[in-house]
């Protein structure tokens, strides 16, 4: 069997077409049925990207399939113009570099691994992923944790809430056992308060000026809400502040904050502003033990740490291409194992023809002299191939091409298939040629 892998992602196709390819667990697992007479299938499904991973013996067949599966899901033939293809060992490479967060939106982002084992798990539940499907993703996920472990490629922080978390961080060294102030209940403030919850945030209040908003994002991080009418006491507990709202002038005037670190007797206060237009006002920052910064500061951080990546991502992939490297010599050393018992196999028919030839010529031999000429026909045996089936073992790279070779040199192709205790045999040429000289 071969790898294929055929889909769009967010390079390839637009979020429009990318939403119509999204399928309910139920509907994915009748689009992997569909496979089943084909070979194996895989269906990795996310915002950014659908993947069908196929193993199969009729790479054509299963293209076909695929690509009119594809069709019939987004239920227009444009999707065929956004599609893209993988075979073979590309294939297995882009599963490597799926899985490590190398062709992620955001390089490095960890939910995707999640999401590739998610896919696995469910074409192992229902059957449509078995060896060859098991083997690319197993040695996928070794490859990713390699990655995560040996690169610094997931450590910094690529979001503006996360990099938000981590300047907060650096002031504080750590935020294990702060106060934290959430300001806002949208979408970047209830990233920044997962991101907080996260690092290890004593107590998170959330603020808002709907208390209902409030009280949902708080319930999810382990959090409380408050009404943004008590902003002003809240300040004088906080050690961090997080803010993103849609308010059109500034919450966090030079007066309020004042007299909130009055009333802190002047603790370090940090204060980060994600909303535009800013919740913080602009001279906040100049007063004694209060680190404010806004948008263009985050930002800053962000690209600075995207720069990081760049050079991580570097790392990443020479670690991938020694995976892959790995994963080739398993699938080569795989291919060598039906040639070698077939060449014994052919090799021990022709001794056994030639051991009863050479009997019925010899009748009036005893059942031990019977037995020590068949002993030798096989010790013969096992000398001529010893060294032929060590070297296939042996070979890391190119060994599929010498096992191919060697089928083609002793005419094996129109072998039958063999029987298992043929491979059994490989393994006793050594023990056998020495001990029938007696």
């Amino acid at each position: 069997m071969d790898l294929l892998c055929i889909g769009v992602s967010h390079k390839s196709a637009p979020i429009e077409l990318r939403e119509r390819l999204a399928l309910s667990e139920e509907a994915q697992v009748q689009l992997l049925q569909r496979f089943a007479p084909i070979g194996e299938a895989m269906l990795l499904s996310t915002c950014n990207r659908v993947e069908l991973y196929l193993a199969a013996e009729d790479l054509a067949a299963a293209r076909q399939c695929a690509t009119a599966a594809l069709q019939e899901v987004a239920g227009a033939p444009e999707v065929l113009h956004h599609l893209y293809e993988h075979q073979g060992e590309r294939a297995a490479l882009h599963l490597f570099r799926v899985a490590s967060s190398l062709d992620s939106m955001v390089v490095g982002e960890p939910q995707i691994l999640g999401q590739v084992k998610d896919a696995f798990e469910l074409a192992q539940k229902i059957g449509s992923a078995r060896g060859e499907l098991t083997r690319a993703c197993n040695a996928a996920f070794g490859c990713a944790k390699r990655v995560r472990t040996d690169t610094g490629i997931g450590r910094a922080a690529v979001s503006m809430a996360s990099a938000a978390v981590e300047l907060a961080g650096k002031i504080f060294g750590g935020l294990a056992g702060a106060n934290v102030l959430v300001v806002g209940a949208g979408e970047m403030a209830a990233l920044a308060a997962r991101h907080l919850q996260h690092a290890g945030a004593k107590r998170l209040v959330v603020a808002n000026r709907t208390l209902a908003r409030a009280e949902a994002l708080a319930k999810e991080v382990g959090g409380v809400a408050r009404s943004l009418d008590d902003l002003g006491a809240l300040l004088v507990t906080a050690d961090v502040v997080v803010s993103s709202t849609g308010a059109l002038r500034p919450l966090f005037t030079r007066e309020l904050v004042a007299q909130a670190q009055k009333a802190r007797r002047h603790r370090p206060l940090f204060l980060v502003d994600l909303a535009v237009p800013r919740d913080i006002a602009p001279d906040v920052h100049e007063l004694d033990g209060v680190y404010a910064y806004d948008v263009d500061d985050v930002q800053k951080v962000v690209a600075d740490n995207a720069a990081a990546r760049v050079a991580e991502a570097a790392k990443a992939e020479a670690l991938v291409a020694e995976e892959l490297a790995r994963f080739v010599r398993a699938r080569a050393v795989r291919a060598q194992v039906p040639v070698l018992a077939q060449l014994r196999a052919h090799a021990e028919k022709i001794a056994r023809a030639e051991v009863e030839r050479t009997l019925a010529k010899l009748r009036d031999l005893d059942e031990r002299e019977r037995q020590s000429i068949a002993a030798m026909a096989q010790a013969i045996v096992n000398k001529i191939l010893h060294a032929p089936t060590m070297r296939l073992r042996a070979l890391d790279d190119g060994g599929e091409r010498l096992a191919d070779a060697a089928a083609q040199l002793f005419g094996l192709a129109a072998e039958p298939a063999v029987l298992p205790e043929a491979d059994d045999a490989a393994n006793r040429e050594a023990p056998r040629a020495q001990g029938v000289k007696g």
